[in-house]
């Protein structure tokens, strides 16, 4: 019954159901959709989600593990949802349309220091120095089948030092997962709410200051401001960063370096006076 429906279609639909129902295997993979994509069945992309996902917990500094479980897990629904908030806004339909990219050599850094001191061009360069970054870092996306979707992950993965500069957060794990925590709540995206297990890398008095302070900022940040994909940054280097935060909805949060600065201060303060005391009694 069903092959005679299918025969009782026209010819050209025919062969693109024929080819369509093809089983996908290791030795019947379909061709690519774009550049570097690789395509992969059902079982090849849960075997790899999991395998990064366990990887990346133990060596968070593997960007390529991390680039995986993004890509893995954000198909088929979560990153279809982030390319409707792009369609679905003005400035997020132009940025699909003209598909700009955030690389070295689409964005000097020797121009952006020269714009205004308080800009976000300025903002961004500063952060990139300060954290010995560039932005050159990010991974390739290559597990998304969706040609248009792979490309709203890698506009995702381009802006990320954009969310940092914006909200201040530093490279190490701490700020990492504040900004992965933040990131979850306005994206959806399960890779940044998986991010959040690598508290458990941390120290007790950090995981603490997690819960209490920069979990909290994440979360209510995230849900109230707006859509942050939708940013074209190119187009907003010379405004000021503060004026872009008020119109997003988002605080900065509790400046991490100066915190941690701060408490080894204290520690150290401490630790001279126990020195000094024990010397008296020694006395």
């Amino acid at each position: 019954m069903a092959s005679r429906k299918l025969f009782a279609l026209p010819a050209l639909i025919r062969v693109t159901i024929a080819r369509s129902s093809r089983p996908f295997s290791v030795l019947n993979r379909p061709p690519p959709r774009y550049e570097g994509h690789v395509p992969l069945n059902a079982f090849e992309r849960v075997t790899l989600a999991a395998g990064s996902a366990v990887m990346s917990l133990m060596n968070p500094r593997r960007g390529d593990l991390i680039a995986a479980l993004g890509e893995t897990t954000a198909t088929p629904f979560f990153i279809y949802r982030l390319r409707d908030a792009m369609l679905s806004n003005p400035t997020g339909r132009r940025i699909l349309r003209d598909r700009p990219r955030i690389t070295s050599k689409t964005m000097s850094v020797t121009k952006l220091r020269a714009l205004p001191e308080n800009g976000v061009g300025r903002a961004y360069v500063s952060w990139l120095d300060r954290e010995g970054v560039s932005p050159d870092t990010r991974n390739s996306v290559k597990y998304i089948d969706d040609e248009e979707c792979a490309y709203v992950m890698q506009r995702y993965r381009e802006c990320h030092d954009f969310y940092h500069a914006l909200t201040g957060l530093p490279v190490f794990v701490e700020g990492e997962v504040a900004l992965k925590a933040f990131e979850f709540a306005n994206t959806l995206l399960p890779m940044t709410g998986l991010s959040v297990f690598a508290i458990t890398r941390m120290k007790p008095a950090e995981r603490i200051r997690f819960w209490n302070t920069y979990l909290p900022w994440a979360v209510s940040n995230g849900l109230r401001s707006k859509d942050i994909i939708n940013v074209y940054w190119e187009e907003e280097l010379e405004r000021d960063v503060d004026d872009l935060r008020n119109e997003l909805g988002i605080k900065r949060p509790p400046d991490l370096r100066d915190t941690r600065r701060s408490l080894r201060e204290h520690k150290g303060v401490a630790r001279e006076k126990r020195d000094m005391m024990g010397g008296l009694r020694a006395d």
